[in-house]
């Protein structure tokens, strides 16, 4: 299954006085990778963003297997879980990268819900096209149907 991938080198200012990466740094690689995936595939999104556009994080969660330290390289690699109605669901995982090799470091989740602004208030909007079409090759297959995501 595709993923959309976002490489990343630990610096030290992500370590804590152990020396280890602190776990909300995983969560803040999430919102970079989600940013890039936009810069990437969806540029029309980030004009939207300054026209009232919102898209708010709702939910989000880290499942940690083995920690990080300075320098060490990862792949954040990305992949629509679901999309309905306002809502989109994100999936995430951590891969630390050596020689060669590929270790799973963690698993995340994330959900937005896409908004407008209307003066003082946050209304739920649908999910703009053009990020629906950006997401729809990243679209975990849908059990027992044989269509990609929640899209079709």
């Amino acid at each position: 299954m595709k993923a959309y991938e976002y490489i990343h080198i630990v610096g030290f200012e992500e370590t804590n006085l152990v020396g280890n990466v602190y776990y909300v740094n995983h969560l803040k690689w999430q919102g970079r990778c989600r940013e890039m995936f936009l810069k990437d595939y969806a540029p029309t999104i980030l004009a939207e963003l300054s026209q009232g556009l919102a898209l708010a994080t709702v939910r989000v969660s880290c499942e940690y297997f083995v920690e990080l330290y300075a320098f060490d390289t990862i792949a954040i690699r990305m992949r629509m879980k679901e999309l309905t109605q306002n809502r989109i669901t994100m999936l995430f995982e951590y891969w630390r990268l050596t020689s060669g090799n590929e270790e799973l470091i963690a698993r995340g989740e994330q959900q937005i819900a896409c908004m407008k602004r209307e003066g003082e208030r946050m209304l739920p909007t649908p999910v703009p096209a053009a990020l629906r079409e950006a997401l729809q090759p990243y679209a975990e297959p849908r059990m027992g149907s044989g269509k990609q995501g929640v899209l079709g």
